[in-house]
């Protein structure tokens, strides 16, 4: 497959420790980069940062992802800043436990909105403009967790399920109209989302997910675990009958 350029891309979700990582990486190359996040000051430093490792040019927008109704805007006004997309990266996420979900409905329903409605509905229209291009690349950060549902986190691994799922129908569709998509399913990242989670020798640096997703993008991948480790972790986690599985504390 050939190599898939990545000259022009909108990071949503931009200041999220992943999107950070690989918006550093584009900026050394000197890309053009439409950067999106909710926190303005904390957009304004990575905008700042992408334009001091070399990005040729960077528009930083804040915006509430959570917001469809600023979605068909959002990616309006990226299109016309960048004139054509190469590649769209959604890195929005929120993390919670079960016991603070179960604590917490409303909790559970900003996990639910922030990982999978809100993403859902703004890779819609994405689909929608890259297909009108005829080519594009578009990522989106999903998780191990969403492969198997575990007592620990199954309100965030069942967002993160349903966003594999869409992608994985997104991917079939937009095959044959020249449009390439690529899931990322990183396990546990050293990153602020984290932090309230006992670091292991499991956990990987957020610049690992960045150099990840470019290599996803350039060699054409349809799905990437990072660490590589995780691909056989879930594999075996897949095949454990539900009748052992249920018995098991993860």
């Amino acid at each position: 497959m050939p190599e898939r350029a990545l000259d022009k891309v909108v990071v949503f979700g931009a200041t999220s420790a992943m999107a950070q990582e690989t918006a550093r990486l584009l900026a050394g190359r000197g890309a053009e980069l439409v950067l999106v996040g909710r926190d303005p000051e904390k957009l304004d430093a990575v905008a700042a940062d992408a334009r001091v490792r070399g990005a040729r040019r960077v528009h930083a927008m804040a915006a509430d992802l959570n917001d469809p109704g600023r979605h068909a805007e959002l990616l309006s006004r990226a299109a016309s800043f960048l004139g054509r997309v190469d590649c769209v990266l959604l890195a929005q996420g929120l993390l919670a436990g079960s016991d603070a979900c179960e604590a917490d409905p409303g909790l559970a329903e900003r996990v639910l909105v922030t990982n999978f409605l809100a993403p859902a509905l703004l890779l819609q229209r994405t689909a929608a403009l890259l297909a009108s291009q005829g080519s594009g690349t578009l990522v989106a950060i999903s998780s191990v967790a969403g492969d198997r549902g575990r007592q620990s986190n199954y309100v965030y691994g069942a967002s993160k399920g349903g966003l594999t799922v869409l992608l994985e129908g997104l991917r079939n569709r937009l095959f044959r109209r020249g449009v390439h998509v690529v899931t990322v399913k990183p396990g546990l990242v050293d990153s602020p989302m984290t932090d309230a989670v006992p670091r292991n020798r499991l956990f990987a640096p957020p610049s690992a997910v960045g150099a990840a997703i470019v290599r996803a993008v350039e060699r054409g991948r349809d799905v990437v675990y990072v660490p590589g480790f995780w691909w056989a972790i879930m594999t075996v986690l897949r095949h454990v009958p539900e009748r052992v599985f249920k018995r098991l504390s993860l």
